[in-house]
């Protein structure tokens, strides 16, 4: 512009902003978590036969490797993603290998430690897979009914099969196994985001209000219609095939889900009342989970009969034996409660040689993972991928508060795995492919704010 002979230039565009990419402070941290990893191998050869484990340097270079792989690929496909995820599921991953097999020292006919290893090789893997070729977490909105058809129909597939210890949870073919309900929560977590973030203004803002609940409206069904059936047929086949872990985790994710797409608080008010009513149902006319209600409320019971602790007497036990600060590792008998102590028990192990400071230091790792995988949703601006980051965390928080819930006593116990930590494939390779999604969805989210990233 020109004023009295005088030129004046146009103001310069500001400068784009630059965020920090953190990908350094999360390969210290992978470094910590393996080291930590390996210390605690080397510690449970120590304790068990005064030597160090020949195959700990194997195992701290296979960790080791692993980790390094899916930092490369975090570092070149998702610069910006979050650096706590990545190394919070190594060291949760690496310490589970280490209580496996301090147990399979117990259990010298019964090994579960290397298997474990492959299938968290496996999940690392997939991990890798879903980094580097899901470029955009958008993209699974469009397979939103291939979700939901794919996760019921692995639902199913166990009715099919014999009920272990039980359940109908596992497919068991020629001394292979695999439950395909870990992989099912994933999928309807899909479906869950993406047909709330398609419906959210017509579920907050339209339907009847529910008479002198002038804070609850409930949506008209045609749109609260198919969600809910699709909810109610996935809890109806886990109900049939006696997996009450799993119904409570879908009926909790179901409930947060459609809180947040909505806002409304009166879902978490409707939400505790049915989730109290089909307790006291299911608990009253299901046998199986009757006897488990019976044990919870009377942990000793089988004591003062004079037939020696229950598993999860003796899980009481071994949490009394750790103290403050555990026996050691090595140094527990968390392997009396018998056949479950590497999968549904695994906590009680934790929490007798590693005390109360290690057991909150677990319980700590797992509310930072929850937290950042709030963080990355609350952070986005496209309904879906809010939805989803949420769904995947609370899978995570539900997992750990039923299982370590039902562990300590304080609600009845149910058969799950504790996530990164317990014995199952299934279940590593899940939870693996929830930390990838988490990862790229933080990607996303901090990778929009940052100027050198195109549009």
């Amino acid at each position: 512009m020109t004023k009295a002979g005088t030129t004046v230039a146009a103001d310069p565009s500001p400068p784009a902003l630059r965020l920090p990419r953190r990908r350094g402070v999360e390969l210290a941290l992978i470094v910590v978590a393996v080291l930590l990893s390996v210390y605690g191998y080397c510690a449970v050869g120590l304790a068990h036969s005064g030597t160090v484990p020949p195959g700990a340097a194997r195992y701290g270079a296979g960790l080791g490797v692993l980790a390094l792989l899916a930092h490369c690929a975090v570092r070149f496909r998702a610069p910006y993603a979050d650096p706590l995820l990545l190394p919070i599921a190594v060291l949760l991953n690496g310490l589970g290998l280490v209580l496996i097999y301090r147990l399979d020292l117990e259990t010298p006919h019964d090994q579960a430690a290397p298997a474990q290893l492959n299938w968290s090789t496996l999940g690392v893997a997939l991990f890798i897979a879903a980094v580097v070729r899901l470029r955009d977490h958008r993209v699974l909105q469009r397979y939103a009914y291939v979700s939901v058809a794919g996760a019921l129909g692995l639902l199913a597939l166990p009715i099919l099969f014999p009920a272990v210890n039980g359940s109908r949870i596992w497919i068991r073919l020629a001394g292979f196994s695999l439950q395909p309900g870990e992989f099912a929560k994933v999928l309807l977590a899909v479906f869950f985001a993406s047909y709330l973030a398609a419906n959210r203004n017509a579920l907050a803002y339209s339907g009847r209000r529910v008479w002198r609940f002038h804070r609850l409206q409930l949506p008209t069904g045609r749109i609260l219609g198919p969600i809910v059936t699709i909810w109610l047929l996935s809890v109806g086949v886990l109900v049939l095939e006696r997996d009450l872990g799993t119904s409570l985790l879908f009926f909790g994710l179901f409930v947060i889900l459609l809180y947040v797409a909505t806002g409304r608080t009166g879902w978490i008010a409707v939400g505790l009342l049915l989730a109290v009513v089909g307790a006291v149902a299911v608990g009253r006319l299901e046998p199986h989970v009757h006897s488990r209600v019976a044990d919870w409320l009377h942990p000793f019971a089988s004591i003062e009969a004079g037939q020696g602790p229950n598993q999860l007497a003796q899980a009481l036990f071994s949490f009394a034996a750790g103290g403050v600060l555990g026996t050691g590792l090595g140094l527990g008998h968390s392997i009396l409660i018998g056949f479950a102590a590497k999968s549904d028990f695994i906590l009680a192990t934790a929490g007798e040689e590693l005390g109360l400071a290690g057991l909150s230091a677990i319980f700590l790792l797992y509310a930072l993972l929850v937290e950042r995988g709030y963080r990355a949703g609350l952070a986005l601006r496209d309904p879906f991928g809010r939805l989803l980051a949420i769904g995947l965390a609370s899978i995570l928080a539900l997992q750990v508060f039923v299982i370590a819930g039902g562990v300590t006593g304080l609600i009845p116990l149910t058969g799950m795995a504790m996530p990164f930590l317990a014995q199952g494939g299934s279940s590593v390779i899940t939870n693996w492919i929830i930390v990838a999604l988490l990862i790229r969805i933080s990607d996303s989210a901090r990778g929009q704010y940052d100027g050198r990233r195109a549009p």
